[in-house]
């Protein structure tokens, strides 16, 4: 088992200074225990976009049934695994906690169905395409807000490690070995596509791994209690994966598939990177390949999908034109009676955010003006999208339904 304690993203560390790095000083109260890794942590467990998690969808939608995944349930299963393996290899888990628990805060509703969905309207209206990686990274350093002590609101600011292991994670990329790059990047503007860097640290990369390694079986046990599978299907992926040699599995279940990939990446990591070996790289990606043919394309997904797109186009179309109206504001209000869970809720979104020509601001809300309706034509239509990113499928559904009433 390899000590990766020289790598580990401590004080003394020749990356720490830029690792903590903040945009802006956060306040501090006396007497805080807390390091900056631990602060990050509770800035984005009391945030709203990570409360609303355990509404959005893992891979199976608004499905009634406590007991399938929901994202928020991902996220503590990506953060379980990525602590195991970085305290075994002696990293800093406190940095992996925190990189783990936003990782995905600012995915789409209904999955990766939804986040195709907000990046075709993106693309439809001349913006850049929604990736659901760099809108965590957009909600935690623009969205997400929390008050201080004097009823002020302002953006999380958090350390450039966390925000770089955030928008960096993509797991979906099939990799044996990743390895932390060394230069400095604007993650706002340099990173333009999912997995065009590698984290920053090894912490990055450990949750990078365990991203890929919280799904591949939690997935099987939703569809098989779903009886979207059945069990002879998953005893053939067994056989399949023990045909290889090496490690044979008794059975394929979240404990089984979990233990493997930890136990292999804590003995196959080094210096050179968080890594897999060459008989457990093969078999993620037969599992992976088992996933994607008889869960994630199946023809029960696509029907949802234009499901969920006809409620996300409807939604988005009803907020639009409002805005060719010149009393806009005025005629959203005018209406929140009729579609109060809707526009409610869009209205206070815009006052966190907006900024109206000849209209005040909040003096409370201290974060970025991210919507300029004087100067950006494009306000409106980017003021939508994150309205939408963030909702659960809950509010989605009840926001969709209120369009349907009379």
């Amino acid at each position: 088992m390899m000590d990766l304690s020289d790598y580990a993203m401590v004080e003394g560390h020749p990356k720490y200074k830029q690792a903590i790095k903040r945009e802006h000083a956060i306040y501090t109260r006396a007497y805080d225990i807390r390091t900056p890794f631990v602060r990050d942590y509770t800035r984005l467990i009391f945030s709203q976009g990570y409360r609303r998690l355990k509404n959005k969808t893992q891979v199976f939608f608004a499905v009634d049934d406590d007991h399938v995944c929901t994202r928020l349930e991902h996220v503590n299963l990506v953060s379980s695994i990525a602590n195991t393996i970085a305290r075994e290899l002696k990293l800093n888990t406190e940095l992996t906690q925190a990189i783990a628990t936003g990782h995905d805060i600012g995915h789409a509703p209904f999955g990766h169905g939804g986040e195709r969905i907000l990046k075709d309207i993106s693309q439809h209206y001349h913006l850049e395409p929604f990736w659901h990686e760099r809108n965590s990274l957009h909600f935690v350093d623009d969205i997400e807000v929390l008050e201080d002590d004097y009823h002020h609101f302002y953006n999380l600011d958090l350390t450039y490690a966390v925000r770089d292991g955030i928008i960096a994670h993509c797991g979906e990329m099939q990799q044996a070995l990743i390895t932390p790059r060394d230069e400095v990047i604007d993650l706002q503007k340099d990173f333009t596509r999912p997995g065009m860097f590698e984290p920053y640290t090894y912490e990055g990369c450990v949750v990078k791994m365990s991203d890929k390694i919280a799904y591949l079986a939690r997935d099987i046990e939703d569809a098989l209690r779903l009886h979207i599978i059945d069990h002879n299907e998953v005893n053939a992926l067994r056989d399949e994966l023990n045909a290889l040699g090496g490690y044979q599995f008794n059975a394929i279940n979240n404990g089984s598939v979990v233990n493997y990939f930890i136990q292999d990446v804590i003995h196959h990591s080094s210096s050179a990177g968080i890594g897999l070996s060459e008989e457990a790289y093969r078999k993620m990606h037969i599992i992976m390949n088992f996933n994607y043919k008889h869960i994630y394309l199946i023809k029960r997904v696509d029907i949802h999908n234009n499901y969920v797109k006809l409620m996300m186009n409807s939604l988005f179309e009803f907020l639009y034109d409002y805005y060719q109206s010149p009393t806009f504001l005025e005629d959203l209000k005018d209406d929140r009676d009729q579609y109060h869970t809707l526009i409610t809720h869009y209205l206070a979104h815009l006052e966190k955010h907006a900024q109206f020509p000849h209209i005040p601001r909040n003096p409370n809300y201290e974060n970025k003006v991210l919507y300029d309706f004087e100067h950006d034509p494009q306000a409106i239509t980017k003021s939508i999208l994150d309205y939408l990113a963030g909702m659960t499928d809950t509010f989605l559904i009840k926001s969709f339904n209120e369009l349907l009433s009379f």
